[in-house]
């Protein structure tokens, strides 16, 4: 894929975050004379050390102080626990915040309470993943089929007739995880003989992603690839790549970066990753609520775009900034 230069990088994703937050614009003075200025946010997990989540509340935090919220932030400590993200919110119908900012951990489980909190009154953004039967009054997300697809192709360039090649996934049923498969699926149809295993998943967990590569690299000697699908996976399956001496000789392509992400491509263990703009979703995902709950119309979708990032881009300006995004 041919990558555009820093320059006119940065000059469209300047021009695009002007155009989403112009399409979101709310009237602050209007926002503020509303008794109830609370948002919940609510991400995949609040456990300390996912760089993607704590991006993005930096994200949330500044949009909330530019239209006067205070916000909620309600999580669990696993983004596996979608029966904890249901519990929450119920909470939230019942304490009656003005809007809550929802990242789905399952696309379908999530409807009734989900359909709960819109019948309370409450506006409901997502943000990352959605739910389905449009509860939501907009999604801001990476456009994560096209994400998936852009890995997919980075991923299957150095692939030849009788490899074989895994996806591993994070969370079943998340719209997220769901999109970004089908996208590296697609990009790999047409790439001939390959044999391309049964997806596994690792409920997000570093440990469990670890334990899946180990046992895939013994189990599989002809396996050349694997495509992470989350910043967690990623971590595990680089750490099973390296114990075993394989770096170089299995490729890895994920999603997100993170400090541990960036260590690993500069060992050669991580060929490339796709990283999104936390940050962005989590400003326009306020700004959007924000509008919603005001009365303002709003875009049903966002796309907050996504750039991939190998060994032989990362040390350009424009992705130095999506690697190092600034954190408190």
């Amino acid at each position: 894929m041919q990558i555009m230069g820093a320059g006119r990088i940065l000059a469209v994703a300047a021009l695009l975050a002007i155009a989403a937050a112009s399409i979101v614009l709310v009237t602050v003075q209007n926002w503020k004379q509303q008794q109830a200025s609370v948002i919940w946010f609510m991400p995949k997990t609040t456990a300390p050390g996912t760089e993607f989540w704590q991006v993005m509340l930096q994200g949330v935090h500044t949009a909330a102080a530019e239209v006067g919220a205070e916000i909620h932030v309600a999580g669990t400590a696993e983004e596996a626990d979608v029966e904890g993200q249901i519990a929450l919110l119920e909470q939230a119908v019942r304490e009656k915040p003005r809007a809550v900012i929802l990242a789905a951990t399952d696309y379908n489980r999530l409807v009734p309470a989900a359909s709960k909190v819109r019948e309370a009154g409450i506006t409901l953004v997502t943000v990352d993943s959605g739910v389905s039967e449009e509860q939501a009054a907009s999604l801001i997300a990476t456009d994560n089929y096209a994400a998936g697809r852009k890995a997919g192709r980075a991923l299957g360039s150095g692939l030849m007739l009788g490899d074989t090649a895994v996806i591993i996934s994070f969370v079943r049923g998340s719209t997220t995880a769901i999109e970004r498969e089908a996208g590296v699926r697609d990009s790999m149809t047409g790439i001939s003989g390959l044999r391309l295993l049964q997806t596994r998943y690792s409920d997000s967990s570093v440990e469990q992603a670890y334990e899946l590569t180990r046992e895939l690299l013994e189990e599989e000697p002809d396996l050349k690839a694997i495509a992470a699908l989350n910043e967690m996976t990623v971590v595990g399956s680089a750490k099973a790549i390296e114990e075993a001496g394989l770096a170089g000789t299995v490729r890895l392509v994920g999603f997100d970066s993170s400090m541990d992400e960036i260590a690993y491509m500069e060992r050669g263990v991580l060929d490339a990753t796709v990283v999104q703009r936390p940050f962005n979703m989590g400003y326009l995902a306020v700004r959007t609520a924000a509008a919603a709950a005001a009365g303002e119309r709003v875009e049903p979708v966002i796309d907050t775009g996504s750039v991939v990032i190998t060994r032989a881009n990362m040390y350009t300006e424009e992705n130095q900034k999506l690697l190092f995004p600034f954190i408190e």
